[in-house]
């Protein structure tokens, strides 16, 4: 069954769910509550104004990544609503936070948006949070629309034809970084991986791509990433003495960090990588000069280009980190113009555009100028900033670009400047 087919059954769903007093959920289990039915009645319907909300990282172990994303989606926003709006009305925006898996926060932010009539949201940065609520956002019949995740188990998981990403799955950034780490002469490979689907997901990509290529990993840890010790996991890695050591987590890999030095495991004499995840200018600021340098890392997506970086900084001046910036903007967009093409504000009918404005009809590359378009009658094609996006059935970008990122001696890389980038086929 297409994506299209797929959204148009919930839609059908949906409507039955006004005779019922509960719906099933993934698992079977009931769904009991009247404002359950009604905010999933509102969403199949819509109401003639573009609702879009967000559930981002203000607070948690991603923090740091939500300001380039908040500032992403207000720029689109404010562009949309500058070019006309959608369907003949400013879009409303709603930002919440998501916090992280430790914490109830994104379960709490989705139900004030539906609450409050969201026809898409976007979010979370996080794979492991977005697991957490994609039932509660795709059973109401709204979207659910990542600039972040990565996790491949989103390529198959049961979304009802609502989930999207703009950031690529794991396979092709696990399949750079696999390959970048025996290309720079590293023969066998220790992995410290958070326990969760995007950190053993990415590593078990890591480890395939690596070992296709003439590597081993000789030693594998895959911690608690609220362990409040990393000494053991570090010291399994240490025993095997590999020559390169692949650290994906989030947050907490500055802990991690500063035992891999604590037990002489230094990026001086060992070469260390890192993923989107960890890839910070802030968690490592207290580390001495010197324990980052030479040490890379890869993120999805193109560099923000530096016309795009001034038009963020209009909406978000202090902003410093452009990650997932150009992905959360064209989120924005493409789900106003599927509200246009679909000419509802509804979150199936929606979804049911959404790879149409993507793909196959005349480019553009502004809200202005596609919104011009559909209004003269045409198919549209929207080249985004973050790339070409192009949807398939699973709703993931069908080609993307990873960067290649290095670190300097005082702990930073430039988000602006990639060593080189890798494009690469997502079904390749």
């Amino acid at each position: 069954m297409t994506r299209i087919s797929r959204a148009l059954a919930v839609a059908t769903a949906a409507s039955l769910a006004l005779a019922a007093c509960s719906t099933p959920n993934k698992s079977g289990g009931p769904n009991a509550t009247a404002s359950a039915s009604a905010q999933q009645s509102a969403a199949a319907k819509g109401d003639g104004t573009l609702t879009i909300g967000d559930v981002l990282p203000q607070t948690g172990s991603l923090a740091f990544l939500g300001p380039p994303e908040f500032a992403g989606i207000h720029l689109a926003i404010k562009e949309i609503n500058d070019a006309g709006g959608a369907l003949g009305k400013p879009v409303v925006s709603i930002d919440t936070d998501s916090g992280d898996t430790t914490t109830n926060i994104a379960s709490q932010s989705v139900d004030k948006l539906l609450a409050q009539k969201a026809d898409a949201i976007i979010g979370a940065a996080s794979s492991a949070v977005s697991k957490s609520i994609i039932d509660k956002i795709t059973r109401a019949g709204v979207i659910q629309f990542s600039p972040a995740n990565t996790s491949d188990e989103f390529t198959t998981i049961k979304d009802n034809g609502l989930y999207f990403r703009t950031a690529p799955p794991d396979k092709l950034q696990g399949r750079v970084l696999g390959d970048l780490v025996v290309s720079d002469g590293n023969d066998t490979i220790g992995i410290l991986a958070m326990q969760d689907s995007y950190g053993t997901g990415l590593a078990d990509q890591v480890t395939k791509t690596a070992e296709a290529n003439g590597g081993q990993v000789v030693a594998r840890a895959d911690y608690d990433p609220k362990a409040a010790d990393f000494s053991a996991d570090v010291a399994k890695i240490k025993e095997k003495k590999p020559k390169a050591i692949v650290l994906i987590g989030f947050e907490e890999t500055a802990k991690v960090v500063q035992e891999l030095v604590k037990q002489g495991l230094t990026a001086d004499k060992f070469k260390w990588y890192m993923v989107d995840g960890n890839m910070s200018n802030t968690n490592y600021a207290k580390d001495p000069k010197g324990t980052l340098a030479g040490v890379k890392g890869t993120i999805p997506g193109a560099a923000a280009p530096t016309a795009f970086q001034k038009r963020l900084l209009t909406v978000d001046s202090k902003l410093t980190n452009y990650t997932y910036a150009a992905e959360s903007y064209d989120a924005a967009i493409l789900i106003a113009l599927a509200a246009e093409a679909a000419k509802s504000d509804a979150g199936v009918d929606i979804a049911a555009k959404l790879a149409d404005v993507s793909k196959g009809g005349e480019k553009c590359t502004s809200y202005k100028a596609c919104h011009e378009l559909l209004k003269a009658g045409k198919d549209i094609d929207y080249d985004g900033v973050s790339g070409p996006v192009e949807f398939n059935d699973a709703g993931d970008p069908s080609v993307a670009t990873i960067g290649i990122y290095q670190y300097g001696a005082d702990n930073k890389y430039d988000a602006a400047k990639a060593l080189e980038y890798r494009k690469g086929d997502i079904a390749g």
